[in-house]
C-alpha cells in the first residue's frame, strides 16, 4: 500500500485556491497517474489532498514513488517556495481487507501513518517493505529506528529513503540549501567499522570503537569532522566512498572493521581521498583486549598523521587521554550509549541503568555522569518522569558530578552543562560549560545543538539559529535531525518569525511526532501564524500525551531568561487551547 498526501496543503488552498488545484490536476495527468499505471498500480480512493494506491508488490511500489517524487522535484525548480506542490509517501506491506472496491485494515492504517513522517518530497517505508525491495532497486534508503506511529500500538521500525529533494535551509523550511561546500581546513567522516566477530551482540563494542576514534578526532582543531550521528547512517550498506564524500562535504573517509576473538582485537583502517577514491593510508592493528585504548590511539595517530604532518605534539598527547581505564566501566558505557539511542522511555530506563553501573565500576567517569544526566532532560522534557522532585535533584547532582570531573572532557560538559540548565534552570552555568565544551572541541555537534537551545532561552533567537546551523553542518544526515529543526522553530518563534516557526515544527513533528517539544511548538507558532484550526488540533495531540500541562505549570517547562518570551510563549498556547 502507498499512502501520499501533499505537505502544506490547507496553506497552499488558503493562498491560491484555483492555481493549486489546476496544478495538482496538472500532475497528475502528466507524472503521477502514468506512473501509477506503468507500475501497475490501483488507485483506491483519493481525497483532496492526497490518494491510497495498491501495489502487486513492494519494488513496484517504490520504484513508482521515487519517479514521482524525481518528476516533482524537477518541476518544483522554477515554482516559488510558497506554491510548490510536494507530496509525502508512505509505503507499507502487510494484510488488508477488501470491501466494495476499498480497503482496510491495519496494512492501510499503518502506510498512512508512515506518510504522515514522511518529509516533503520524502518517502518513508516499513521495514516490511524494507525486507523485501532491499537490494533490488537503485533506491538508498537510512534507518530511522523504532518509531512510534499514531494509533498504532506497537512502535515500528522505519526507513527513509534519500530522497529527490533535498532538505530545507535556516532561512525557510521550503527551501533547498546549496550543495555542501569543503570546509576551510582538512575534513573527515569517519564510517562505521565492519563487525567481523560474526556475533550481533558485539555491533554496539564495533560502533564505540568508531565513536571514540570520531571523539579523538574531533580535538584537533585544525580538523573538520562529521558527527557520528551523520556518518552512521551509512551502516550495513554498500557505499560509493566518492558520493559519501559529496553528500557530507568532505575531503577524506575513513572505513574500516574491527574483529574481536575472545581476548583478541584485529582492527583494520584505510583513509580514502574522497574527490579521488584513492588511498592515502592503510594499517591493520592488533592486541589483546586489554590493549583496547591503545588500539584505538593508533588508529586516530595514524589517521592525524596522514591528514597533518606537523601536528605539535601536545596535540597528540591530549588524544591519548581517554575518559576510564576500566574496560568494563566502559563496555557498560557503550551499552548504555546504545540503548539511549531510540529515545523511548524503555531504553532510557536499561539506559540509566547502565550508566550508574558504569559509574559504580569506575567513580570518575565523567562522561557517564554526563549522558546519565542527559536521561532525565528527556524524561523531562517527554513528560516521562514519575517522581518529578526526586528526579530532578538526581539529573542536576549527576550534571554536576560530570562538569567537577569533566574538566577537560567536552562530551562531559556538554551534557552537564545542558542539564543543569534545562532541569535546575541554572543558565548562567550552563552556558559557561558548553562554552568551554565547544573551545576544548569545536567539532562537537551535540554541543553546538545543545548551546542553540540555550541561545533560545537566553533570548538570543539569531546565534540560536546560527549555532544550529553548524550542528546541521557537522551533521547533515543526522537521523535525529528534527532536534535541530525544533529549535530552529522555537528560535524563529521568539524572532516573531511565525510561519518559519511553524513549517520548522511541522517538519520535526512529521519526524518524530510523540516528541512533545515539537508538537507544543506546532500548536504555538500555528496560533500566531493565524491557522487556529491546525494550533487546535497540535494542542489536542499535545493534550492526550501530557493531560497535566496547564498554563499554571509552564514555568519548570522552558527556562526561558526574558519575562516577555514567557509571556508570549503562554499566550500562544492559551489562544491555541491550554487550560489556565
Amino acid at each position: 500500500m502507498l499512502a501520499a498526501d501533499i505537505a502544506g496543503y490547507s496553506r497552499l488552498m488558503g493562498a491560491d485556491e484555483e492555481g493549486t488545484l489546476e496544478r495538482l490536476k496538472a500532475c497528475r495527468r502528466a507524472l503521477i497517474d502514468p506512473r501509477i499505471a506503468e507500475y501497475r498500480g490501483r488507485i483506491v480512493k483519493t481525497t483532496g489532498d492526497g490518494m491510497l494506491v495498491e501495489f502487486a508488490s513492494a519494488v513496484d511500489a517504490v520504484r513508482c514513488a521515487s519517479e514521482i517524487q524525481r518528476g516533482m522535484a524537477n518541476s518544483n525548480v522554477d515554482v516559488p517556495n510558497g506554491k510548490r506542490i510536494e507530496f509525502r509517501v508512505g509505503i507499507h506491506v502487510g494484510d488488508i481487507i477488501i470491501d466494495d472496491n476499498d480497503i482496510f485494515g491495519d496494512g492501510v492504517n499503518i502506510a498512512a501513518r508512515l506518510e504522515g513522517i514522511a518529509e516533503p518530497g520524502g518517502i518513508c517505508i516499513s521495514d516490511d517493505a524494507y525486507r523485501q525491495i532491499r537490494g533490488k532497486t537503485e533506491i538508498a534508503y537510512d534507518d530511522m529506528g523504532s518509531q512510534s506511529l499514531k494509533n498504532i500500538s506497537e512502535p515500528m521500525r522505519a526507513w527513509r529513503a534519500q530522497s529527490a529533494t533535498a532538505a530545507p535551509t535556516l532561512v525557510s523550511a521550503d527551501c533547498s540549501p546549496p550543495t555542501l561546500a569543503l570546509p576551510d581546513k582538512p575534513s573527515i567522516a569517519v564510517l562505521p567499522f565492519q563487525n567481523m566477530s560474526g556475533d550481533l551482540e558485539q555491533e554496539y563494542f564495533a560502533d564505540g570503537m568508531v565513536e571514540e576514534i570520531v571523539t579523538a578526532l574531533c580535538r584537533f582543531k585544525q580538523l573538520f569532522v562529521i558527527a557520528r550521528n551523520s556518518s552512521f547512517t551509512y551502516k550495513g550498506r554498500a557505499v560509493d566512498l566518492k558520493q559519501v564524500g559529496r553528500e557530507l562535504g568532505v575531503a577524506y573517509v575513513l572505513e574500516g572493521s574491527v574483529r574481536k576473538s575472545g581476548n583478541m582485537l584485529r582492527i583494520t583502517g584505510q583513509l580514502i581521498d574522497a574527490k579521488t577514491g584513492g588511498h592515502l593510508w592503510a594499517d591493520r592493528f592488533e592486541g589483546g583486549l586489554e590493549d583496547i585504548f591503545q588500539l584505538q590511539d593508533k588508529v586516530t595517530i595514524n589517521v592525524i598523521s596522514a591528514l597533518i604532518p606537523k601536528l605539535e605534539q601536545v596535540e597528540i598527547d591530549r588524544v591519548k587521554r581517554k575518559p576510564t581505564e576500566s574496560l568494563d566501566a566502559y563496555d557498560n558505557y557503550l551499552r548504555a550509549v546504545a540503548s539511549a539511542m531510540p529515545y523511548t522511555r524503555e531504553g532510557d530506563t536499561e539506559a540509566l541503568r547502565l550508566f550508574y553501573r558504569a559509574i559504580e565500576l569506575d567513580p570518575d567517569f565523567a562522561v557517564a555522569y554526563g549522558r546519565a544526566a542527559w536521561i532525565f532532560v528527556t524524561r523531562k522534557s517527554n513528560g516521562w518522569l514519575v517522581d518529578r522532585e526526586r528526579e530532578l535533584a538526581e539529573g542536576t547532582r549527576l550534571a554536576r558530578c560530570a562538569a567537577e570531573l569533566g574538566n577537560d572532557d567536552a562530551a562531559a560538559l556538554c551534557w552537564a552543562g545542558f542539564a543543569l540548565a534545562y532541569l535546575a534552570h541554572e543558565l548562567d552555568e550552563g552556558i559557561a560549560l558548553l562554552d568551554r565544551a565547544l573551545n576544548l572541541n569545536p567539532n562537537l555537534a551535540a554541543a553546538w545543538y545543545v548551546s542553540g537551545w540555550l541561545m533560545v532561552y537566553f533570548g538570543e533567537p539569531v546565534e540560536a539559529i546560527e549555532r544550529f546551523a553548524t550542528a546541521m553542518r557537522l551533521s547533515p544526515r543526522d537521523p535525529l535531525i528534527f532536534r535541530m529543526h525544533a529549535g530552529v522553530a522555537y528560535a524563529h518563534f521568539f524572532a516573531s518569525q511565525y510561519d518559519e516557526a511553524s513549517a520548522w515544527a511541522e517538519r520535526a513533528v512529521r519526524a518524530r511526532p510523540t516528541w512533545l517539544t515539537a508538537v507544543r511548538m506546532a500548536a504555538v507558532s500555528g496560533a500566531l501564524a493565524g491557522r487556529l484550526d491546525e494550533a487546535k488540533k497540535s494542542m489536542e495531540r499535545m493534550r492526550e500525551m501530557d493531560p497535566e500541562l496547564r498554563i499554571s505549570t509552564l514555568k519548570d517547562l522552558l527556562p526561558l531568561r526574558r519575562a516577555e518570551d514567557f509571556a508570549k510563549w503562554a499566550d500562544a498556547l492559551r489562544l491555541a487551547g491550554l487550560p489556565e
